[in-house]
């Protein structure tokens, strides 16, 4: 005997037809959930779960739960009810398409290292952890593409491609998932040269709430452009596992330069800094990394990473081309820089002295939580048109000083992306609010000059009013409707982005 779900294309062995058929009776019954409703499991529904992917792959420990309750960000932890672990896409149906049935919430989780709460189960539910689906499943030389599992990170693919004279250059610095960041729309400090996530994912393999798989550009498809109907791909970028599951990718991989050299420079002020990046984008120098420092951030990454930079505003600069090409290169932005009152020019070219400086780089997040030990960080991000960037990150260095706020300022410049690393005392509801004041003016700063609340970190829960002010109600109302149609019950990542 055998049991069928609602969408009749899983079959379940006979020893799982009990606890299931307990559970799916009770599923009418339960309704959709408000926003902050937190209604208890039906009796007999983790043992379901265990039924389909195993009793060693589901948790209710309340450790296990509370670790998968919260990413890097500053809100507080919300633990799902139960955690399952499942390994074959098969399994991510099975289990979606219960929940569905049951009207239990589903909240997808790769590695936590998101930056807007997206992972906190705010309504409770059930955690897919994804991170043991870590098949990388097709690598195409020729065709420059390579498809993975959700539990593929950054660093895993890159470490595969050695050899193979090919790269995956999305790099938002922590070695997140390759499908987390897709769903959350990641950049980082290549995105200047080689594009952000969005661009650079050709499929993906979606488990829709009800258990359904859907192919974004069809099965099997990976055309470097297509015209052919609706963008479904774009439209699972970035929606933050409100939508589905990213169960797999096919991503576009780029050819490894043959010359490297990087570099950094100091300059006078923000304003000297932020204007040589436009300068240098306006001259059409290829960069592949352009990174902004302020001198708070410059002078606490030079300490934490024993590198000793001067505390000044500072810009990191990486070039990729021929040797030949590259040479040219390096006179242009040098000449550009010492326009701008810039100094301390010295290229390194040999791959330890440039894994060096990324290295500082990327632990800039450490670097600024060292300023005030004991203390709790948040990371907000905008991004601006490059015409606009000077004048408004002038204007949020002068409202951090104003405000009082510990936040160095790091940014991915060269596409108009920059972040801020506040630092705050969390018990002291005073400066507590000084900050979210302070990420508000931001957000609007940001909108006011034409840009968005975020160009990576996503929405999650901290940025919903800002997103409803950048689409205007039409807008918002265009995305519920998607959202209706895809989630009708409000199942999937409740509560955040809308």
């Amino acid at each position: 005997m055998s049991w069928s779900c609602a969408v009749p294309m899983f079959a379940v062995l006979s020893r799982q037809d009990m606890a299931l058929r307990r559970v799916l009776a009770l599923g009418a019954a339960l309704g959709r959930r408000s926003c902050c409703s937190k209604p208890s499991l039906p009796p007999d529904f983790v043992e379901a779960l265990r039924a389909v992917v195993g009793a060693p792959n589901v948790s209710t420990a309340t450790a296990v739960r509370e670790q998968h309750g919260h990413d890097e960000s500053m809100h507080p932890c919300a633990p799902p009810d139960v955690v399952v672990w499942p390994q074959a896409v098969g399994q991510v149906q099975e289990l979606a398409a219960l929940c569905h049935r049951c009207r239990v919430p589903m909240v997808p989780f790769g590695t936590g290292t998101g930056l807007e709460g997206g992972v906190n189960a705010v309504q409770g539910g059930v955690c897919f952890d994804l991170s043991r689906m870590d098949a990388i499943a097709e690598l195409s030389l020729e065709d420059f593409s390579v498809t993975v599992e959700p539990g593929v990170t950054r660093k895993a693919l890159n470490k595969h491609l050695r050899g193979t004279g090919l790269w995956f250059p999305v790099d938002p610095g922590a070695d997140a998932s390759l499908c987390g960041m897709a769903a959350t729309g990641a950049s980082g400090t290549n995105a200047v040269r080689y594009g952000t996530m969005r661009p650079n994912v050709l499929n993906l393999r979606v488990v829709l709430p009800d258990g359904r798989l859907l192919h974004t550009a069809g099965p099997g498809r990976q055309p470097r452009k297509r015209a052919a109907g609706y963008d479904l791909t774009s439209l699972f970028v970035g929606s933050e596992g409100t939508l589905g599951f990213l169960t797999q990718a096919t991503l576009r991989l780029h050819p490894l330069p043959e010359a490297t050299a990087a570099t950094v420079a100091s300059f006078p002020s923000v304003g000297a800094a932020v204007a040589c990046t436009v300068q240098v984008l306006q001259a059409a120098v290829p960069v592949a990394r352009i990174e902004f420092l302020d001198e708070v951030m410059a002078d606490a990454c030079g300490r934490f990473s024993g590198m000793g930079l001067p505390a000044a505003a500072t810009l990191l600069l990486e070039l990729h081309g021929s040797r030949h090409s590259l040479a040219e290169q390096q006179q242009q932005m040098e000449e550009i820089v010492r326009h701008n009152g810039g100094s301390g020019l010295a290229w390194a070219q040999g791959l330890e002295e440039r894994e060096q400086l990324w290295s500082m780089r990327h632990n800039a997040w450490y670097a600024a939580l060292a300023l005030r030990p004991g203390c709790q960080g948040y990371s907000t991000d905008v991004c601006v048109p490059i015409s606009r960037l000077p004048d408004v990150v002038v204007e949020t260095k002068q409202d951090l000083q104003a405000s009082s706020i510990t936040g160095p300022m790091v940014g991915h410049v060269g596409d108009g992306n920059f972040h801020c690393l506040l630092i705050f005392n969390s018990q002291d509801p005073e400066e507590a609010q000084r900050i979210h004041a302070f990420t508000q003016r931001l957000g609007r700063r940001a909108l006011a000059a034409g840009g968005t609340c975020t160009g990576e970190h996503g929405v999650g829960l901290g940025k919903r009013a800002l997103l409803q002010e950048e689409l205007g109600q039409e807008g918002l109302d265009t995305l519920r409707s998607i959202k209706a149609a895809l989630d009708p019950h409000n199942l999937m990542n409740p509560g955040k982005v809308l």
